[in-house]
């Protein structure tokens, strides 16, 4: 089986589960017990804490641990927002994730925000001077995805988030996808907050991270003991929280090298499809996309048809954002770029980890091409 489904999950890396047993088994104290199992965890979660700061270039102080990017988002978001720095608008795009989207929504329905969703292009971008035409004296918040986890588009983020600090807005980004393979200095990005999910990177799901840079105001979305500085109550995930710091700092060794490789083996993963599917519409930016994401349509077929004889040849890929699977409606990403609602439904998305193996992509190309065909014969027929 070859595995084309990482924008979903990724397998757990050894060294994670390595990092994380002693701390299931022997090391499972409390970190806010005063005795001698619970400040060894306490250690260990400092530990965990100042790992994700020097990958972030951030103050360990300024890193969060939560359960995963879907809730590092929503405390970004909610949490910024309730805060009120400013007023009551926000700024976001009309290709982010559900897990922005939702949370948005929430503030609009329940706490009266104002929401503006800019729009992106054909290949899924933001265009800068609408951002800042959309920021108000009202504006509290931004937020634009790094990389969309459906068609790969990479955002100018530190354009973007520059742009919001000068009119003193902040911005938050969704890093969930990109945490693997773009700049990730927050410094350098000029980011507020980033969200980063644990699963997408190696470590087990239920495990993510928020960088929040230091004086933003947050609201907490769960109240408690005061854990995570207030920011968010419960007792710590040790294990977790490890497992993330283990995965991620694992992720960024040589990660430049790795993009640069795997960047290669898109673009002849992506010519050898168009070339053997007639008609076949590479979603996302051409060239600025993540390096381990292809994504396509093709009009006119049954995307589940083709993904079903692509598991028959052995390669396991998506439709695209595994949070959707099973509905019927078209991807909310794709109809944003352009796209009609009948050619959003044959999306196919091919997303894989760094070690992936270019004899793994050439079969993948190959079995696109072959399930394709064997999907449109018998729809030809009946022409």
């Amino acid at each position: 089986m070859i595995y084309l489904d990482a924008a979903a999950t990724t397998p757990v890396r050894r060294e994670v589960l390595e990092a994380m047993w002693p701390l299931l088994t022997g090391g499972f104290g409390n970190p806010s017990s005063h005795h001698a199992v619970g400040e060894a965890a306490a250690a260990a979660l400092a530990s965990a804490r100042e790992a994700v700061a020097a990958d972030l270039f951030c103050r360990p102080a300024e890193v969060v641990f939560t359960s995963g990017g879907t809730e590092a988002n929503n405390l970004a978001l909610k949490g910024i927002a309730l805060a009120a720095p400013r007023g009551r608008h926000i700024v976001t795009s009309a290709a982010e994730h559900a897990a922005v989207r939702e949370p948005l929504s929430y503030l609009e329905r329940f706490h009266g925000f104002r929401i503006t969703v800019l729009p992106v292009d054909g290949a899924g971008t933001v265009d800068p001077e609408e951002l800042a035409a959309a920021l108000t004296a009202e504006t509290t918040l931004c937020s634009v995805m790094y990389a969309n986890n459906e068609v790969g588009t990479v955002q100018d983020i530190a354009r973007l988030a520059g742009i919001c600090r000068s009119r003193g807005v902040y911005f938050h980004t969704d890093a969930v996808q990109a945490a693997a393979w773009l700049p990730l200095d927050v410094q350098a990005l000029g980011v507020d907050a980033l969200s980063i999910s644990g699963h997408k990177l190696g470590a087990p799901k239920g495990s993510g991270v928020l960088y929040l840079r230091r004086r933003v105001p947050v609201e907490p979305l769960i109240h408690g003991g005061g854990q995570e500085r207030g920011r968010r109550s419960g007792t710590e995930n040790v294990a977790g929280a490890v497992g993330a710091a283990t995965a991620l700092t694992a992720a960024r060794r040589g990660w430049a090298a790795a993009a640069e490789a795997s960047t290669a083996l898109r673009d002849r993963l992506i010519a050898h499809v168009l070339a053997g599917v007639p008609g076949a519409v590479l979603t996302g930016h051409p060239e600025r996309r993540l390096p381990n994401l292809a994504s396509f349509c093709f009009p006119g077929l049954s995307g589940e048809s083709v993904l079903l004889e692509l598991e028959r040849l052995g390669v396991v890929a998506s439709s695209g954002s595994a949070c959707a699977a099973g509905s019927d409606e078209p991807s909310a990403v794709l109809l944003a770029l352009g796209l009609d609602a009948d050619t959003a439904t044959t999306a196919l998305r091919l997303s894989w980890i760094p070690e992936a193996t270019a004899a793994d992509l050439e079969a993948a190309a190959a079995a696109v091409v072959e399930a394709v065909g064997r999907v449109r014969a018998p729809h030809a027929a009946r022409i």
